[in-house]
């Protein structure tokens, strides 16, 4: 058969070192393709991330939470074993006063009138066990706590049970209510039938020169005392005063049993001040940071986290997050987390500063509501410098707060910024897509160009209420918005219409499927989404933008790239045809032409030109 005779010539396809080669890239190409398409499944087949051993079964039980929490854009793990690091940046924690460096250990302090500085002091306790242990570990930053917790699990040589493994959590916080506040707590569960010791280290001072510690006795209680200057401009000193609980230096936990011990460190810090004022300012803070150490000791740990975390999490009740991305300019939702994270760490909170008097926050609150005027300008979204990708150090992080603050105040948001934290989070969101509050209304004016890609703003402030944004795509990757509210106060009617409000505005509900609006674009452009309370104002808006026209989206992305002219693909669509009418006639002429050799070939036939050479012969 005309198969078999073809297969003939494979073994003589193979001799030549062309065709070997080319096989061997094709071979190449097509393993590679298959790893990178194949999913998570087949590769783990070549390799496993996670932690091996009985003390990595037992990281993976108490990390178990992280990886639900981190896909809920909650969590960013900032070190695990075998695995990338998602936190592109340093592990910090911090309330607008003190910044802590966890990997580091490192204190930045700052006063009211002079940004952050770095100290000589070193405020975490390092808890290590003195023994032969087999240990790994993973960090996590818990974005709606404001914390970074470190678990480490050891597991003794001369054991291979995962039951025996030994667990030390670590949650490092800067209080966010109580400014000079820092805490460390440490829980040592210790489920082995051996007794294990842990020495625990607190190194206060790195050269003694610019720190100094005592020891002081107060009401029963020993403190540790660390006072030291930060040198800044014109020659002048801001000092530091550090008081600490102190601990134990080795502790031993019992088998079957668990240890619990907090860190506790107030930071006291002056503003700038000359040489002579030194010791006078020193005496003070001592006093203050003595005594607010001492009434914080008597709190209870739980209710000191506790108010803690309920601040952070009702800050992260507004949030940005990216569903679908197609270009490479645009962040990612771990990106845009860990950006506010790393913001509103470096961000004082007087909203929530007890010594905040009532006239005063209530005219922030006022401001959170309604910020009039923020933001001006075009998106952020594609902002490079003010939402990085990745961060090396703590300098670079309190340069980018400056930058945000700098960016803020200039397009119209200063008393945002003035609000803190909370006024910080809502800036950077409006910021990210380009809203805008008016004087009667907040309008959404994006780029129509940036709408592939899918992404939400939720928690908007607007009249005490909550307003989420997304813009989403439909099944033909279409953009268009939906809008929902969640109402805090009483009942305040809201109204929304599309780009030139030609159609009667909505009534937003707190109905959970929400309202959904098409994306239309209007020459000139005007905004996307207008919102407001004032229903006469947007049913008269329509009759002061003065619109040329108004198109679709797809119309509008169709007239701006409206593809390459007719005549170049008529001449691409000839040159093939003449191409395949050339191959054509050239098979034509070698199989059916004058003098073509014929397709197949009998034995017959290719034993007949020796018997004529014979008989000529």
């Amino acid at each position: 058969m005309w198969l078999q005779q073809r297969l003939k010539y494979f073994p003589g396809l193979l001799s030549s070192s062309w065709a070997r080669r080319i096989l061997a890239v094709l071979g190449f190409l097509l393993i590679v393709y298959w790893y990178f398409s194949s999913g998570s499944i087949y590769r783990s087949l070549w390799y496993s991330g996670q932690p091996r051993g009985a003390s990595g079964t037992c990281l993976q039980v108490y990390t178990k939470q992280w990886r639900t929490l981190a896909e809920r854009g909650d969590l960013v793990m900032a070190s695990f074993p075998g695995e990338e690091t998602k936190l592109q940046g340093p592990t910090m924690v911090g309330n607008g006063f003190i910044l802590v460096d966890i990997g580091k250990n490192n204190l930045w302090v700052s006063s009211m009138t002079v940004p952050f500085h770095l100290t000589d002091y070193s405020p975490v306790t390092s808890i290590k066990s003195s023994g032969a242990f087999t240990e790994v570990h993973a960090t996590a930053v818990i974005l709606k706590e404001g914390l970074i917790r470190t678990i480490r699990c050891l597991q003794l040589d001369l054991s291979d049970s995962a039951r025996d493994c030994i667990t030390v959590r670590e949650d490092h916080f800067a209080h966010r209510k109580r400014s000079h506040i820092y805490v460390q707590r440490i829980h040592i569960s210790n489920p082995s039938d051996r007794v294990t010791a842990f020495d625990i280290t607190t190194q206060k001072s790195l050269n003694g020169v610019k720190f100094s510690t005592s020891v002081e006795k107060v009401h029963d209680r020993q403190l540790l005392l660390s006072s030291g200057r930060v040198s800044v401009e014109d020659g002048k000193n801001v000092l530091v005063v550090v008081a600490s609980k102190k601990l134990v230096s080795r502790v031993q936990v019992s088998p079957k049993s668990e240890f619990d011990e907090t860190a506790l460190s107030v930071v006291y810090t002056s503003e700038p001040i000359d040489s002579g004022k030194v010791d006078d300012t020193f005496s003070k803070l001592r006093e203050s940071a003595k005594k607010d150490l001492l009434e914080v000791m008597l709190m209870r740990t739980e209710d000191l986290l506790l108010e803690h975390q309920q601040i952070w999490s009702d800050l992260f009740v507004s949030g940005i997050e990216m569903k679908k991305i197609k270009d490479f300019h645009t962040p990612s939702s771990n990106t845009i987390n860990t950006t506010l994270y790393y913001v509103l760490s470096c961000s004082p909170a007087p909203m929530v500063d007890p010594h905040l008097n009532n006239e005063e926050r209530d005219k922030m609150e006022a401001t959170l509501n309604y910020a009039d005027h923020c933001f001006t300008g075009h998106a952020t979204m594609h902002a490079e410098n003010l939402w990085p990708s990745h961060l090396s150090s703590i300098a670079q992080l309190v340069q980018l707060f400056d930058l945000w603050k700098l960016t803020l105040q200039k397009r119209g948001c200063k008393s945002l910024v003035l609000a803190g934290a909370h006024g910080l989070m809502q800036g950077m969101m409006l910021s990210f897509g380009g809203l805008q509050f008016t004087e009667n209304h907040l309008q959404f004016q994006s780029d129509p160009h940036v709408l592939h890609n899918s992404y939400s703003l939720r928690g908007i402030h607007y009249n005490k209420d909550l307003i989420n944004l997304a813009v989403k795509l439909d099944q033909d990757e279409k953009p268009y918005l939906h809008v929902s509210v969640k109402f805090q106060d009483k009942l305040v009617k809201l109204y929304a219409c599309e780009a030139g409000c030609l159609h009667e505005p909505v009534e937003l509900t707190s109905e959970i499927r929400g309202h959904t609006f098409p994306v239309l674009v209007t020459q000139p452009l005007t905004p996307l989404l207008y919102i407001s309370t004032d229903l006469t104002h947007l049913q008269d808006l329509q009759h002061t933008l003065h619109l040329k026209e108004i198109l679709a989206h797809e119309e509008h992305m169709a007239k701006q790239y409206p593809g390459l002219p007719f005549l170049f693909w008529f001449s691409v669509a000839s040159l093939i045809t003449l191409f395949h009418l050339f191959l054509f006639k050239l098979i034509y002429n070698e199989y059916c032409g004058p003098g073509a050799k014929p397709l197949f070939r009998s034995k017959e036939d290719n034993e007949l030109p020796s018997n004529k050479t014979k008989y000529t012969l």
